[in-house]
């Protein structure tokens, strides 16, 4: 007697391993599933078709991306997430943020085509956080959302910023001490809940490293928040330096007004971006960063 063939199954991939990815099914179950190829490594967002094995599923095929996001080390640059709508970047007012680290997170955002959300967290902290605002006072014009956040002092801030992740698929970044995990327990309740499904589809903690997690918002599964680590790491090398400029806003508008097509915004003659900073309307430290990023990438690659 014939076996049924096992069916082709939709899935989302909800949580990353190494190789190994956690895939919900249509029903919410979690199965562990790893690729068919090697060169078929599914992130967290994707949507996979997959078959289930004896043991663990396997994913014959990862859906087209709409984006994806980087990040890097010394050695490469790997994906980590895909299928974002909104990067929403968690700083507050102590410790204090680096803003070349908030530069590379919003410049990875727009070459990705991905909105992006400022939230400045601990508005508590009244001296720093009006010092870290003032910091923060030309982004809005940038075109970036910029919230304040004080969840124990003002929940009123928290179900603002709360509505603006209605129905999208949000990635959380931030480093350390910002905040964060108060942040995903006050907006999934049930956070802890997903994350013993995931253990339980990992057999029991066999698959420890863990990269990014998908948790769902709202139990109709509309609004999804994913936790990722590695604020200091994530990857612009995918960006051409002669394209640096654009993902910049407050550069790109002044570069417009540049005498060379091909201006690197360094040295040339006639360059709208060193005109706009000498006249004030971009600020030095901004300058700074393009300058030290343009090096960077303009470095040999190695991975």
């Amino acid at each position: 007697m014939s076996q049924t063939p096992t069916q082709m199954q939709l899935g989302l991939v909800v949580s990353s391993h190494g190789r190994h990815v956690v895939v919900e099914t249509a029903e919410g179950t979690r199965v562990l599933c790893h690729p068919r190829k090697k060169n078929n490594l599914a992130l967290v967002g994707d949507q996979v078709q997959w078959m289930a094995s004896t043991d663990e599923g396997v994913i014959e095929a990862v859906l087209p991306r709409k984006n994806e996001l980087y990040r890097q080390d010394e050695m490469r640059t790997k994906s980590f997430a895909a299928n974002i709508d909104l990067l929403l970047i968690l700083i507050a007012a102590k410790p204090e943020f680096s803003e070349t680290q908030l530069t590379r997170a919003l410049i990875a955002a727009q070459s990705a085509g991905i909105q992006a959300m400022i939230v400045l967290n601990k508005s508590d902290l009244v001296e720093d956080f009006e010092r870290s605002w003032a910091r923060l006072k030309d982004y809005p014009g940038m075109g970036y959302q910029l919230h304040k956040l004080s969840i124990k002092h003002d929940p009123d801030s928290f179900s603002g910023i709360m509505k603006g992740l209605l129905n999208k698929t949000t990635l959380l970044l931030g480093p350390s001490g910002v905040g964060k995990s108060t942040f995903i327990n006050h907006a999934i309740p049930s956070a802890l809940v997903q994350t013993q499904e995931i253990s339980q589809a990992l057999n029991s903690g066999k698959h420890t490293t863990t990269s990014s997690t998908l948790y769902w918002v709202d139990a109709e599964k509309r609004t999804a928040l994913i936790d990722s680590p590695g604020f200091q790491s994530f990857g612009i090398h995918q960006i051409d330096p002669a394209k640096l400029s654009q993902y910049m806003p407050d550069l790109d508008r002044n570069a417009k007004q540049c005498r060379f097509y091909n201006c690197t915004h360094l040295h040339e003659p006639g360059c709208g971006v060193r005109s706009a900073l000498e006249q004030g309307d971009i600020s030095p430290n901004r300058y700074k960063i393009y300058e030290q990023l343009y090096e960077e990438l303009s470095q040999p690659k190695n991975f």
